[in-house]
C-alpha cells in the first residue's frame, strides 16, 4: 500500500518510545556568547518563590522573575531542578538560562497556557502555523531575547497537540543556544516575522511536530542542531499568517545532523510570500524506520505552489541516508492565500556534493505547463536508488496535479529511477552519477518539456529491457557531452516528441551502447545531430 506523508501523518500512532538523550554542542562560555558589554543583573527563579519539584506549578513565580528582569533587562537564571509551568512571557532585553540539571516542563493542563489567538484576517493555515499565544515560552514585538542551556525543555505530550515549547513573533535579535527540546506536540522553536536569529547547538528529541520554522524570517543563523522529529526537521516558510506577504530571506543552515518521518531540509509548502538568499550546508540525514515506522519522505525539498518567488538558493554537502525521494523541486499552483490561483517562480538554484543512498522513489524538478522551474543546477551528485520496478512504470502517464499539496511522493513511481525533469528550462546536470541497487526497467534520466538543458560528464547504471538510459521528450536546445555508457548498456539515448528540436550530443562515449541511438518516427531529421562521439564498432 502506498502511504503519502499525509496519509501517514494523519494514521501517526499516539506513542512513540522514548529516546536516549544526547547532550549537543556546548559553547565554552554560553553568557559571554549572549551577551556583551557590562555584567548584568541575574534573577534567580528560586528567589521568586519556584520549587523545581515537578509537581507544584511555578508558573507565577517564574514569570515574577521574568518581568523583574524585563524592567532594566538582565539574567534569568534556572538552577537544576524541574520547573512545571504554563504559559512564560518573554520580555525584552533578557536571557533566560537554564543550567544544566534544570527541566522548564510543560503542564500537563492546557488550561494553564494563554488560550489560541483570535486573528482578525484569515490566514489560510492551520493553528500550528498561525497561533503564537498557545505556548510555553511565548514573545511579541520583543528584541535582544536570549534562551540558553545547557538545560532542557520538556513539551511533557506524548501526541501532536499541544503548546508550543518556543513561540516568538515580530520579535529581532533572537538567540537560542544550547537547549535541549523534548517531548513537543508542536512546533519546537517557532518564529513568525522575527529578524536576526541565531540558533546554535540546539537537540530536539522526541519531536511530534516539526522541528524549527521560521516563517516570514530574515537574517537566520541556524548551526550545529541535533533534530528528531516527527513532522518536518528544519523547514523555512513563508506562509500569510501575519495577515499579509513577507518574505522569508538570507538564512543559512549549517552542520546539523536531521532525521525525521517527513522532509529534512524544506522550504515551503507554505509560500505565499518569497524565499530568497538561503543556504543549507554541511549536513547528514538519514533514517530512524526503528523509531517512526518509515523512511523519511525526503532529504531536500523545496516547494513553492501559492504564488511566491524562490530564487537564488544553494544546497550543498549532504549526505542522504535511506530516504525516500533525495531531491524535491517543485513549483505548482494551489493558490493559497490568492483571490485567484497564480504560479510564482523557482529559479536559480544549485544543489551541489550531495550523495544519496537507497531512495525508494525518484528524485524530480517539475514545474507545470507555461510556468517552468528554471536554472538550476544539479553538480557533483552520487545517487544510488533501490531498484525493481517493471517496464509498466517507465510507460506510465505521470499526472500535472498542479493544485495538490506538494510532497516528495506526491507522483509515487516515476518513468524513471534517478531523476525525472518536466516543464524545466535551464537545466545542468555536471558530474552526475546514478546507481541501482537492483535491476530496474526504467530509464535513468527523463526529461520532459525541458528546454536548455546541459548535460556533463553525467554516468547511469543501465536499466533492463529496453529502456533507453536518457530519454529526452519533446525536448529542446539541448547539450549533452561527455556521458558514457556503461558496459551493458542497451539503448542509451531515445528522442521522442515532435516538439523536440536542437538537441545536440558530443565527446561522448557510446562504445559499450547496443544501439546508441533510438529516435522516435514524429521527431525531425534535423532536429538533432550526433559528433565526435565514440560509437560501438
Amino acid at each position: 500500500m502506498h502511504l503519502t506523508r499525509r496519509g501517514f501523518l494523519q494514521r501517526s500512532p499516539v506513542l512513540l518510545a522514548p529516546l536516549a538523550l544526547t547532550g549537543g554542542w556546548r559553547l565554552a562560555n554560553s553568557i559571554a556568547a549572549a551577551s556583551t558589554g557590562p555584567a548584568v543583573a541575574t534573577f534567580n527563579v528560586r528567589k521568586f518563590g519556584a520549587r523545581g519539584n515537578a509537581r507544584h506549578k511555578d508558573t507565577r513565580a517564574l514569570q515574577s522573575a521574568i518581568d523583574a528582569a524585563g524592567k532594566s533587562g538582565g539574567r534569568v537564571y534556572f538552577p537544576p531542578g524541574d520547573y512545571l509551568s504554563g504559559t512564560l512571557r518573554l520580555r525584552s532585553h533578557v536571557v533566560v538560562q537554564l543550567e544544566a540539571g534544570a527541566t522548564l516542563i510543560a503542564s500537563p493542563d492546557d488550561a494553564d497556557f494563554d488560550p489560541l489567538e483570535r486573528l482578525s484576517y484569515h490566514s489560510f493555515a492551520d493553528s500550528e502555523t498561525t497561533d503564537f499565544n498557545f505556548a510555553l515560552l511565548r514573545g511579541r514585538d520583543l528584541e535582544q531575547v536570549t534562551l540558553l542551556g545547557p538545560g532542557r525543555i520538556d513539551g511533557n505530550r506524548s501526541k501532536r497537540g499541544g503548546p508550543k515549547p518556543i513561540a516568538l513573533k515580530l520579535c529581532h535579535q533572537i538567540r537560542i543556544r544550547d537547549l535541549t527540546i523534548l517531548n513537543s506536540p508542536n512546533y519546537n522553536i517557532s518564529l513568525l516575522g522575527c529578524d536576526h536569529v541565531d540558533i546554535f547547538g540546539v537537540t530536539i528529541r522526541n519531536g511530534y511536530c516539526d522541528g524549527i520554522d521560521p516563517d516570514c524570517c530574515r537574517d537566520v543563523r541556524i548551526a550545529n542542531c541535533d533534530v528528531e522529529s516527527w513532522d518536518d526537521a528544519i523547514v523555512p516558510k513563508a506562509s500569510y499568517a501575519l495577515g499579509y506577504r513577507r518574505s522569508t530571506e538570507n538564512v543559512t543552515v549549517t552542520n546539523c545532523v536531521l532525521t525525521t518521518a517527513c522532509n529534512a531540509l524544506k522550504l515551503g509548502t507554505e509560500s505565499s510570500g518569497d524565499f530568497r538568499n538561503i543556504a543549507f550546508s554541511n549536513c547528514a540525514v538519514f533514517a530512524r524506520s526503528d523509531l517512526w515506522g518509515r523512511a523519511p519522505t525526503s532529504g531536500v525539498s523545496l516547494e513553492m505552489v501559492d504564488g511566491g518567488h524562490l530564487e537564488r538558493v544553494a544546497v550543498s554537502n549532504l549526505t542522504v541516508a535511506d530516504v525516500r525521494v533525495p531531491i524535491f523541486i517543485r513549483l505548482g499552483n494551489r493558490g493559497r492565500s490568492q483571490p485567484a490561483p497564480t504560479a510564482g517562480k523557482l529559479a536559480d538554484v544549485v544543489l551541489a556534493n550531495i550523495v544519496a543512498t537507497h531512495a525508494a522513489l525518484t528524485s524530480s524538478i517539475t514545474g507545470i505547463p507555461g510556468h517552468p522551474v528554471r536554472g538550476v543546477t544539479l553538480r557533483g551528485l552520487r545517487l544510488t536508488a533501490r531498484g525493481g520496478a517493471g517496464a509498466d512504470v517507465a510507460r506510465r502517464e505521470v499526472p500535472e496535479m498542479e493544485n495538490a499539496y506538494p510532497d516528495g511522493d506526491q507522483f509515487g513511481e516515476l518513468p524513471a529511477y534517478g531523476l525525472y525533469c518536466r516543464h524545466v528550462a535551464e537545466l545542468m546536470l555536471d558530474d552526475v552519477d546514478l546507481g541501482l541497487a537492483a535491476a530496474d526497467a526504467r530509464p535513468a534520466v527523463v526529461l520532459d518539456e525541458v528546454r536548455g538543458a546541459d548535460l556533463r560528464t553525467v554516468i547511469a547504471a543501465p536499466p533492463s529491457g529496453d529502456a533507453p538510459v536518457f530519454d529526452l521528450r519533446s525536448a529542446r536546445d539541448c547539450l549533452l557531452r561527455g556521458l558514457r555508457a556503461r558496459p551493458g548498456t542497451r539503448r542509451f539515448l531515445r528522442l521522442g516528441g515532435a516538439q523536440t528540436e536542437r538537441v545536440h550530443l558530443t565527446g561522448s562515449d557510446l562504445s559499450a551502447a547496443e544501439m546508441p541511438f533510438v529516435v522516435a518516427a514524429e521527431v525531425g531529421a534535423n532536429a538533432w545531430r550526433q559528433e565526435g562521439n565514440l560509437l560501438p564498432r
